[in-house]
């Protein structure tokens, strides 16, 4: 029985190590039929959290480790893994020094991304990403792995700035994809062509005229913004987009925003929509003309400068015009940028409106005062001014009166004598004058001054001082075909005609007489109001034959004297009498007809007359 005992003890000790054995045999046959391989990625369970690594069961004889800094860190700044968490990982090495075999989460993380890419790939499905940066020819994008985007593939029109993109998420399409090469082609355009496509169908059932859809800004030109409205784009002409001024779209829209339109007009052949969005408001000149009457007072912007005056904004859509002649009563304004600037905020009077063409006429001017009103009590004619020269032109001197009001003296009304060619030879700008008041025109705001009536007019006491017959010495200053201008005291002088030269027939007065000359003369006749006066030296010559006084008493007998051939030509020459001598007298009076005939009356002028005739 002791025997038999032993026996069976032996046998449960064989038996235990054969169990251990049998264990030991399965677990190794286990392995072999795993087979695990490096570079192949398989599952496992975190056994350890250590400060610098991580340590994994795979299932091996031996655990392996992990960097810690292969896994990403949680909100608490700690690593974001912990026991028991089951991951995938790439089995490096099955053994190291250590005898630990080598795995990666990240080399497994990566390859895994290329499998999920690979079977998107395959299976025509969309991957989404975040655009990182900016490379040459598009943009890289990250999908789990670096992929590039070409930037004709980034929208349905040309992207001019592609940097806006980065750091957005969108979902993309493969439309290239090689593992081997670790080449990624993407692309967004499909996309959007594929969603248009499916937004086209719906809208074009929208698509009529009076229609206001939404839209969205896709682009902005110099003429107008082009609209998507879904699937399909419209045109805003810049002349639909508001009823006021608008120099550029960008001063309204954005690329981006969101608007609503109107469709104007749709053509189903070419699928072109025309858009408008100031449609959608009625047309404010509906009620201009009960709103800007006429002499009402009004404020508004200046939206725009022209050289002939400022076009103020009154609301939007309605604009006025003030004429540069409407922006100030005594002000001469050259350009209205003298008086205003684009921005500025002024009143005006409402002068006309024309609602049917859009137009109001506006006065800066008529909100103050016009100060010409007041001009004409204030200086009544025959009053003296005292001022300074403004400005001098050819035909006058303007002198200042008041701000922005000045008198014009006129070159004729500078001289009673003088003979003056141009203003400056007397005056400079900024000389200090006085003269006289002679006319005020409020209505065509003109002040006329004069400087010669200042002094008397000294021809009022020509004819007393210089009656007929008597004999003076001038200077001759002007010799013309017709005759003589002799000065016979400043600023006065006579004509002697052709015919009055000489007792002997002259052809050229230039053979008897000639410029700076000093000569004796006869007064023959003095018009002061035609400010002429006639002289004589023939006359002087006859008077030396005989006694001066006898010569001018003598009588004719009835036939046609000198004195009467000069009167029948508007020559008159009182108390003078012809010679006795009947052929002295037939021959000087055909003298004087003939000359009289062949140079009129008429040419009996003042050199300056003459002057400005040449």
């Amino acid at each position: 029985m002791e025997n038999g005992k032993d026996e069976q003890v032996m046998t449960g000790d064989n038996r235990e190590d054969a169990g251990e054995e049998s264990f030991a045999a399965l677990y190794e046959a286990s392995l072999k039929d795993r087979e695990l391989k490096e570079g192949e990625i398989v599952k496992g369970e975190v056994i350890q959290v250590l400060p610098d690594h991580v340590v994994v069961d795979i299932g091996y004889k031996s655990e392996g480790t992990i960097a810690i800094d292969e896994f990403g860190k949680g909100q608490d700044g700690k690593p974001a893994i912990k026991i028991g968490d089951k991951i995938d990982v790439l089995l490096e090495s099955c053994e190291d020094e250590e005898g630990m075999i080598v795995l990666s989460k990240e080399k497994a993380d990566k390859l895994k991304v290329w499998d999920d890419i690979s079977d998107a790939c395959e299976k025509n499905e969309l991957v989404e990403g975040v655009i990182v940066a900016r490379v040459k020819g598009g943009l890289s994008v990250d999908i789990g792995v670096k992929a590039f985007l070409p930037g004709s593939q980034v929208d349905l029109r040309p992207v001019r700035n592609l940097d806006r993109l980065i750091g957005q998420k969108f979902e993309f399409k493969i439309i290239k994809f090689n593992k081997r090469r670790g080449n990624i082609v993407l692309s967004r355009r499909v996309l959007l062509e594929k969603e248009r496509e499916a937004l086209k169908t719906d809208t074009l059932k929208k698509l009529k005229p009076g229609a206001v859809l939404p839209g969205i800004v896709k682009n902005i030109t110099e003429y107008g913004a082009f609209v998507d409205l879904g699937g399909i784009d419209g045109l805003l002409h810049i002349t639909d987009m508001s009823w006021g001024r608008v120099n550029h779209p960008s001063e309204l829209f954005s690329v981006g925003d969101e608007i609503n339109v109107m469709v104007l007009k749709f053509d189903p052949e070419s699928e072109r929509v025309s858009l408008g969005l100031k449609q959608i408001n009625e047309d404010p000149w509906t009620h201009a003309d009960e709103k800007y009457v006429v002499d009402t007072k009004v404020s508004g912007k200046v939206v725009s400068l022209t050289d002939y005056g400022a076009f103020v904004e009154l609301e939007e859509g309605i604009e006025g015009l003030i004429h540069i002649s409407e922006m100030s009563w005594t002000r001469r304004v050259k350009h209205p940028s003298k008086m205003v600037a684009v921005g500025d905020e002024v009143e005006a009077l409402v002068l006309d409106i024309d609602s049917s063409n859009k137009r109001i006429s506006l006065g800066m001017k008529q909100v103050e005062p016009n100060p010409w009103t007041l001009i004409e009590e204030k200086y009544p004619v025959g009053s003296i001014i005292q001022g300074r020269i403004r400005n001098i032109t050819d035909f006058g001197v303007f002198i200042g009166i008041e701000e922005g009001i000045d008198g014009l003296v006129h070159i004729s009304d500078i001289s009673w004598t003088q003979r003056i060619k141009h203003p400056s030879q007397l005056f400079k700008k900024g000389d200090e004058v006085e003269a006289v008041v002679l006319h005020v025109d409020p209505e065509n705001e003109r002040f006329s001054l004069g400087i010669k009536q200042l002094s008397e007019d000294p021809w009022n006491r020509i004819p007393d001082k210089y009656p007929p017959g008597t004999k003076v010495k001038g200077k001759v200053i002007k010799v013309t075909e017709f005759g003589a201008f002799v000065e016979i005291e400043k600023g006065i002088e006579g004509l002697i005609h052709i015919s009055e030269l000489s007792q002997e027939r002259v052809e050229d007065p230039r053979q008897v007489v000639k410029e700076d000359d000093e000569i004796d003369v006869m007064v023959l006749d003095v018009d002061p109001e035609e400010r002429r006066i006639a002289l004589s030296v023939k006359s002087l010559q006859l008077a030396k034959d005989d006694d001066y006084q006898q010569y001018l008493e003598r009588q004719g007998d009835g036939r046609v004297s000198l004195g009467e051939a000069l009167a029948s030509k508007g020559i008159d020459v009182p108390g003078y009498s012809e010679p006795e001598n009947a052929e002295a007298e037939s021959a000087e009076a055909e003298t004087a007809s003939e000359v009289v005939d062949e140079k009129p009356a008429d040419k009996l002028q003042s050199s300056s007359e003459d002057e400005e005739n040449e």
